[in-house]
């Protein structure tokens, strides 16, 4: 049973305990309560429709934050065949805030590149939230380069609230490698997918973000900068931060209509933190089958029409006398 929550939610955690309780009491007494059972969960199915048919911008930043929500490590264990997990920058150390790896998914080798966030307060510390370093970064285009090498499809997971901010990260030059790494994913001659997973947020998001094709979960976001930040720079206070949600069109029905993200992932009643295993089916058919498609493009046309995505991205507006 799902233990976190938010107050929006409150009336569905009060039905999962129900249920929990009738569960625990039938099978301790012997007495078939199969009926009320059944009624308690589709009076939760239909609570959880009518709820997140109406999330907020707002809420739907908080769900993509949830600390039950499944991330890169949760979907290695649930969908990949094998996979190999692979280690260090060669330059300064081993991140664990991103996740590199070779893998095998629906008998296709790939290689994999996410964020890391982890779920116990000692894995967090260890991944740093999700918030990677320069080397995390230049980690994941060493990756990327071998994965270049053997022919194999890059597939990202991306899921932080951004790059590390600190003076470490800065010394060792955490802009230039998020930069180097778009720079070399858009010219590399594999496919390349991504599947925002939960969180997108700034040059985080980007560094493991250019790809020819990109997937969201129904409540993930993807923005330049988080809500709190674009309050506090915005309004001057981080209490406007739905407001800032609302501005920056970051949900993944905003995002699509931008062109920006190609194809949404639908995610189980309730969100993705109530039913790992079948967000874990979906996310699964989304790779295999955008993949397979993406392998279908000879190379020079795959790179052409990665060039003219990202060229196309934004617009210009004339006609507005300058002022000055």
């Amino acid at each position: 049973m799902n233990t976190n929550g938010y107050e929006f939610e409150k009336p569905l955690l009060e039905l999962e305990k129900r249920i929990q309780d009738l569960l625990t009491y039938s099978e301790k007494q012997g007495i078939d309560l199969s009926a009320e059972i059944g009624e308690l969960k589709h009076q939760f199915e239909r609570q959880a429709r009518r709820i997140y048919a109406d999330l907020s911008p707002w809420k739907r930043v908080l769900v993509a934050r949830h600390p039950d929500r499944p991330g890169t490590a949760d979907y290695v264990k649930m969908i990949f065949d094998d996979f190999v997990e692979l280690h260090g920058d060669r330059q300064f150390r081993d991140d664990a805030a991103m996740m590199c790896g070779l893998g095998t998914l629906g008998g296709e080798r790939l290689m994999l590149i996410g964020h890391r966030k982890g779920h116990t307060t000692k894995e967090r510390q260890r991944c740093n939230w999700g918030c990677a370093h320069p080397e995390g970064y230049r980690k994941a285009m060493l990756k990327m380069r071998l994965a270049e090498k053997l022919g194999l499809p890059i597939v990202t997971f991306v899921d932080t609230p951004g790059a590390y901010p600190g003076i470490g990260a800065e010394e060792r030059g955490i802009a230039q490698a998020i930069a180097e790494n778009m720079h070399g994913m858009s010219q590399m001659r594999v496919p390349i997918l991504c599947v925002v997973i939960g969180e997108g947020s700034s040059g985080g998001a980007l560094g493991i973000g250019l790809a020819d094709r990109i997937c969201m979960l129904e409540h993930a976001y993807y923005s330049v900068i988080g809500p709190e930040g674009c309050a506090a720079i915005l309004f001057r206070t981080r209490d406007k931060r739905e407001d800032a949600a609302l501005a920056l069109k970051l949900t993944s029905y905003d995002v699509r209509s931008m062109g920006i993200a190609d194809e949404i992932v639908p995610e189980p009643v309730g969100g993705a933190h109530r039913d790992h295993r079948e967000m874990g089916v979906r996310v699964k058919e989304a790779v295999l089958r955008n993949i397979k498609q993406l392998k279908e493009i000879p190379t020079e046309e795959l790179l052409e029409k990665r060039y003219t995505r990202y060229r196309a991205i934004g617009r210009l507006l004339e006609g507005q006398p300058a002022r000055g």
